[in-house]
């Protein structure tokens, strides 16, 4: 991401993700996480400490509700790393997919983690995540291995 850019962090967990972004106050990032006890983990863990001191903005909800409240083109970046699907269903839902969507900037990129896509457990919703990004309104779907 370039100098100055604007990323989401949705399930943020402890944070390394969101802090690396922020390069030190370079780029704008926001974190959706739902669990206040994670974000209690990360005040204890001192790796996890730039996320209280790199002008990160934190927001604790449910992310599906929370992207709604963003202004269209918001982001250059958005990083989905959600739980399973069978704890979170409606983080891999086309609604929510199409919130994305609308919120990410043109030419953004949505990095979404969905585990290996040729192992048994991913694998089996991969396509249905695929289907549904592109059924949202994402164009250039690509699956990154090396990512």
């Amino acid at each position: 991401m370039k100098e100055g850019g604007k990323l989401l962090d949705i399930c943020t967990g402890l944070g390394y993700t969101a802090i690396s972004a922020a390069a030190g106050g370079k780029n704008s990032v926001t974190t959706i996480e739902l669990d206040e006890a994670m974000q209690e983990m990360c005040r204890m863990n001192p790796w996890s400490q730039g996320l209280f001191h790199s002008g990160i903005t934190q927001l604790i909800g449910n992310a599906v509700d929370l992207v709604k409240d963003f202004p269209d083109n918001s982001f250059d970046r958005i990083v989905h790393d959600p739980p399973t699907f069978s704890l979170a269903g409606d983080l891999y839902s086309k609604e929510f997919y199409a919130d994305l969507c609308r919120i990410l900037k043109p030419q953004g990129r949505l990095y979404h983690y969905v585990g290996d896509p040729d192992s048994r457990a991913a694998g089996k919703h991969f396509q249905g995540i695929l289907a549904r990004l592109q059924a949202a309104g994402f164009e250039g779907v690509a699956t990154d291995y090396e990512a």
